[in-house]
């Protein structure tokens, strides 16, 4: 049966991690909109990979659920790149959390259950859930063990306490990376593994939109704090998520990996830390 790589959005970093991890296998690639599928599917199936473009909502279980019916169709789903999100430059905290947070925790709770054994995941995640406050315990464990269909309603969610975008993007993908944690065990159940990479500012078209938005000035100073002095690519994160995906990474589930040029540790104990 034919080896299957199932990839959540066809934005570069999600496709930097399937050129690492595809070879020889089958690649379903699944965009909100089936022109973004089909170009980057036209991209890859020129570099020699077996794609088939189709669409999902993340933000629909149906759609989801409907996905992984195609993906287990077309082989054994060995591995699932989930890195579909929305930005806080461009949709209110209601989407962030909708499709951030809950798309995620769907994508984890579908593909749970289809996962092959020896298989991994992947959950694109973000610097940003790194730079969040403690939460609350309770808070805390609520995010990462609510059943998905249940999330939104959570308190820590609601708009009169989040108002903000940026702050919703950072609750949601501090959230993703509980949920990453929290299913690993289930995912374990079937002799497979999933974890999170956190990037920093990769140079994407959707970080050009970020860079020229109205946080700007944030992202360019933590660019010029950052120890990398630079923005990372897609490569970069690439050659991570393909090592977490990969045999040499099998003592590794639940993990979320900051890979942001050093921003994080800027903004607790550096230049980008309150005061400074």
């Amino acid at each position: 049966m034919p080896e299957v790589i199932v990839v959540i959005g066809s934005g570069s970093i999600g496709q930097a991690i399937a050129r690492r991890v595809s070879a020889g296998k089958r690649i379903l690639l699944a965009d909100l909109q089936q022109d973004n599928a089909e170009a980057v599917a036209t991209v890859l199936g020129d570099a020699g990979f077996e794609v088939e473009p189709t669409t999902v909502d993340v933000s629909s279980r149906s759609s989801v659920e409907s996905l992984a019916q195609q993906a287990t169709g077309l082989g054994e789903v060995t591995g699932v790149i989930h890195s579909a999100g929305v930005s806080p430059s461009n949709a209110p905290p209601e989407i962030i959390f909708k499709v951030d947070l809950y798309g995620t925790a769907v994508v984890l709770d579908v593909f749970g259950t289809v996962i092959a054994d020896g298989g991994s995941g992947l959950v694109v995640s973000s610097q940003a859930g790194h730079r969040l406050a403690p939460l609350a315990p309770e808070e805390t464990e609520a995010l990462a063990t609510t059943p998905a269909d249940e999330l939104l309603d959570l308190p820590v969610l609601q708009s009169e306490r989040v108002t903000d975008s940026l702050l919703a993007y950072q609750i949601a993908k501090r959230g993703s990376s509980l949920r990453v944690q929290a299913e690993s065990v289930r995912w374990a159940r079937r002799g497979a593994r999933v974890n999170a990479v956190s990037p920093g500012i990769v140079v994407t078209p959707l970080s050009r939109r970020e860079l020229s938005g109205p946080h700007s000035h944030q992202y360019q100073r933590m660019i010029d704090a950052c120890a990398a002095g630079r923005a990372g690519t897609p490569d970069e994160i690439g050659s991570l998520g393909a090592f977490l995906m990969g045999p040499e990474a099998q003592f590794i589930s639940g993990s979320d990996f900051l890979a942001d040029g050093g921003v994080t540790a800027a903004y607790w104990w550096g230049d980008l830390a309150s005061g400074s």
